[in-house]
């Protein structure tokens, strides 16, 4: 059975709501034969990664950057989910991604750090990009939940096949 796999950092009342709505989405009754799994980033490991077949990353921005729960996860799934590095131990980037990957970021003020340091990561895991980052300033309302309800399930269906 495909395996959509959903990590999050909710630590605030407004990322729980995209996350919620995200896992919804993903779950929508018109989606089949897909397992949803969701991990906490503080939670998810490798083997998570190496079972799913696409993924839907979500994320506060922290002073212009993703948060330090999701970086952990990162950093403790990159070279077991087949992360590439140059020889300078940074990022590589990997052409022809294979699984498909949404992400949401939820900032006061900014989001722009945090999706250019997720999408850097995932560039180098060789996951490819499936639908446009949901990026949400402020409160969160009806239109960002719809609009989060919306990347979980074109994620869900795109691993559905």
């Amino acid at each position: 059975m495909p395996r959509l796999l959903i990590v999050h950092h909710s630590p605030t009342a407004s990322v729980a709501a995209l996350t919620e709505s995200v896992v919804a989405g993903a779950s929508d009754e018109a989606i089949t034969g897909v397992d949803v799994v969701v991990r906490a980033a503080l939670e998810a490991d490798a083997d998570d990664v190496l079972a799913a077949d696409g993924y839907v990353l979500g994320t506060p921005a922290n002073f212009g950057y993703m948060s330090g729960a999701l970086k952990h996860f990162f950093d403790s799934i990159f070279l077991q989910a087949g992360g590439a590095l140059t020889d300078d131990g940074s990022a590589a980037a990997v052409e022809g991604g294979r699984k498909p990957f949404g992400l949401y970021v939820h900032g006061r003020y900014d989001t722009t750090g945090a999706v250019r340091s997720v999408q850097s990561i995932v560039g180098a895991l060789g996951w490819r990009q499936s639908a446009p980052v949901l990026e949400v300033l402020g409160d969160v309302g009806e239109a960002e939940r719809e609009s989060a309800y919306e990347l979980g399930g074109t994620l869900a269906a795109l691993v559905m096949g």
